[in-house]
C-alpha cells in the first residue's frame, strides 16, 4: 500500500530538517516535543524506513531524508501556490472572462464596462468577441462563452435570459432647427434624410410602423448594419438617425444631440448566461456590474441640452 501522509506531517518533517532538531521544530510549530517526535515516527512507519539516525540524543538525516525533503517541499510549495491562487479567485483578482457581444455594444459600451471592471485586477484575462445576436445565442447555449450581450432572443432551455427594454432616440445635428424640440414625431421627420439599419432589423421595422401609424414615410438616405456609423453622418449634418440607447449613451458624438421620439421605439437587449453550469465568482461579479450599467442606461432620461 502507498504511504498515507498528511500535509501536517510534511510540514513537520520539513521544519525538523530546517531547524536540525526536534526541540527547535517544536518551538517553531508551537507543538510539544513529544508530539513532533511522534509525528516523525509515524512518517517513518508509513514510509517503512528511518529518515534519521538517532544517536546521543541527536537526529542525523539519512540520504533518503534529504531526497524526501526535496519532494515534500515541492508538494508544500505547490499547495501554497494553489491556496494563494484560489484565494485570488475568491477575491476576483485571478481568472478569465469569455464575453460575446453584439455589434451595438462592441464599439464602446462593452469595452468601457470591461475596462472599468478590470481596474486593479492585472491577473484577470478576458476574451471579448463581437458576433451577431443569433451566433451569440449558440455560443452561450453551447457553454462556449461565459456571458453574452445581444438582442433578446426567444426563450431557450439552454440559456438564462435577462432582458432590458431600452427606448431608442433620434440623433440630430446640434444646429438643426429640430434640435429645439424635446420630443420628435414622424410628422416632424417627414422627408427628413435619415440613417437607418437594414430593412429586416427590428429597429427599422418598428420605425416604419411608427411612421405608418402617423401617415408619414421615413426618408432613408443611409442604410447601415449598426447604429454607431450613423453618428459621424449626423454630426456632419447629412441626416438624422434612429439610435439605440447603448450607442447614444456611450459613444463619442461630436456635433450630435439626442431627442426622444413619439411613439416610442423600444429595442430589447439581454444578458445571456449558460443555463446548465454555474457561473464562476468572477463571471457573476462581472454580470452584476454589467447589469448595473444597463439599468442605469434604461433609467436615464434623454438629455435635451
Amino acid at each position: 500500500m502507498l504511504p498515507n501522509l498528511t500535509i501536517r506531517q510534511l510540514q513537520t518533517f520539513r521544519e525538523v530538517m530546517r531547524s536540525g532538531s526536534i526541540s527547535e521544530a517544536s518551538r517553531t510549530l508551537f507543538r510539544t516535543q513529544p508530539a513532533v517526535s511522534t509525528m516523525i515516527a509515524n512518517i517513518e512507519k508509513e514510509l517503512g524506513f528511518n529518515l534519521f539516525v538517532r544517536e546521543h540524543g541527536r537526529l542525523t538525516p539519512s540520504p533518503e531524508a534529504h531526497y524526501f525533503l526535496e519532494e515534500a517541499e515541492e508538494v508544500l510549495d505547490r499547495l501554497d501556490r494553489t491556496v494563494r491562487a484560489m484565494s485570488e479567485f475568491g477575491t476576483l483578482d485571478r481568472g478569465s472572462l469569455r464575453i460575446a457581444c453584439h455589434p451595438a455594444s462592441s464599439g464602446f459600451f462593452l469595452p468601457k464596462v470591461l475596462a472599468e471592471f478590470l481596474k486593479g485586477r492585472p491577473d484577470v484575462k478576458a476574451d471579448l468577441v463581437m458576433r451577431s445576436s443569433q451566433v451569440i445565442e449558440d455560443m452561450i447555449a453551447s457553454q462556449e462563452f461565459d456571458i453574452g450581450l445581444a438582442e433578446t432572443p426567444p426563450q431557450r432551455s439552454s440559456i438564462k435570459i435577462e432582458p432590458f427594454k431600452l427606448e431608442c432616440v433620434i440623433a440630430l445635428p446640434e444646429r438643426d432647427p429640430l434640435a429645439n424640440k424635446d420630443v420628435l414625431t414622424p410628422a416632424d421627420l417627414e422627408n427628413y434624410p435619415m440613417a437607418m439599419l437594414f430593412s429586416d432589423h427590428p429597429d427599422t421595422l418598428a420605425t416604419q410602423r411608427a411612421f405608418a401609424q402617423c401617415g408619414a414615410t421615413p426618408n432613408r438616405r443611409f442604410v447601415l448594419r449598426t447604429h454607431l456609423p450613423s453618428l459621424p453622418l449626423v454630426g456632419a449634418g447629412l441626416c438624422g438617425a434612429v439610435v439605440d440607447r447603448i450607442t447614444a449613451a456611450t459613444s463619442p458624438a461630436p456635433g450630435v444631440v439626442f431627442r426622444r421620439f413619439a411613439p416610442a421605439i423600444t429595442s430589447s437587449v439581454a444578458l445571456l448566461l449558460p443555463a446548465h453550469r454555474p457561473a464562476s465568482a468572477l463571471t457573476a461579479a462581472f454580470s452584476d456590474y454589467l447589469r448595473e450599467q444597463l439599468l442605469q442606461i434604461e433609467k436615464t432620461g434623454v438629455s435635451t441640452t
